[in-house]
């Protein structure tokens, strides 16, 4: 049986980095092919991403990150696995070989990536609390409850659907793979992306995170999924 990996990049505004993400992720061994999900860039990302060797599927109204994902896995054909990345990885989406590695010889069905502490970041709270939520939830121990850097079989990505919306995507991912008796591991890498700061604009963005992952834990917590 022919084994398919499919490297799934959502992106807004990632002009900058797209082209050497999806030139770093086609260099890793075993990726058949990057898919960038442009949701709604105004800045050029999709048309940088079809220089750089990636299909391209536009989104012309902001879906944001869950909804772009599982808009995605509906309009592409079958993969055997699915490697999640992020548009502003840059040069280092090379690192995630390691990751893909081990659901590709079989020691996991879906491993994430573990980053190094980052520069400029925030306090810690949403990833405490998405930390907090993983173990009540489904008793997974996470040291990198929001990587969104992760290698999935379509298996596992399968009990998992339909993602949740935004970026409760990662937290949600975790708890129902685990709940569903697949493999879990995390893996160190030497990722890099951009860090949301502490600025007025990385408040916003943590705010807005911390809600998508309340309201994708919310139903698991109740028993509504």
């Amino acid at each position: 049986m022919t084994t398919r990996v499919v490297a799934l990049v959502p992106a807004h505004d990632e002009s900058d980095r797209i082209v050497e993400t999806v030139a770093s992720l086609r260099a890793i061994e075993g990726v058949d092919e990057v898919v960038v999900i442009d949701d709604a860039s105004r800045d050029g990302t999709g048309s940088a991403a079809l220089t750089a060797g990636a299909s391209v599927l536009r989104i012309p109204r902001r879906a944001g990150k869950g909804r772009a994902l599982e808009g995605a896995l509906r309009r592409l054909p079958p993969a055997t696995v699915w490697l999640l990345a992020d548009g502003d990885l840059g040069a280092s989406a090379s690192g995630l070989g390691p990751v893909l590695r081990e659901v590709l010889e079989g020691r996991a069905d879906l491993a994430i990536a573990v980053l190094p502490p980052a520069k400029g970041g925030g306090f810690g709270l949403v990833k405490r609390a998405a930390r907090l939520a993983i173990r009540a939830a489904s008793g997974f121990v996470a040291r990198e409850p929001l990587s969104g850097q992760r290698a999935v079989t379509a298996e596992a990505l399968e009990a998992c659907r339909p993602l949740a919306a935004g970026f409760g995507v990662e937290t949600a991912m975790t708890i129902d793979a685990v709940r569903a008796g697949f493999r879990v591991v995390e893996v160190e890498t030497d990722l890099d992306h951009r860090p949301t700061g502490r600025t007025l604009q990385g408040f916003r963005h943590r705010s807005r995170q911390g809600l998508d992952i309340l309201l994708a834990v919310l139903p698991r917590a109740l028993g509504l999924r």
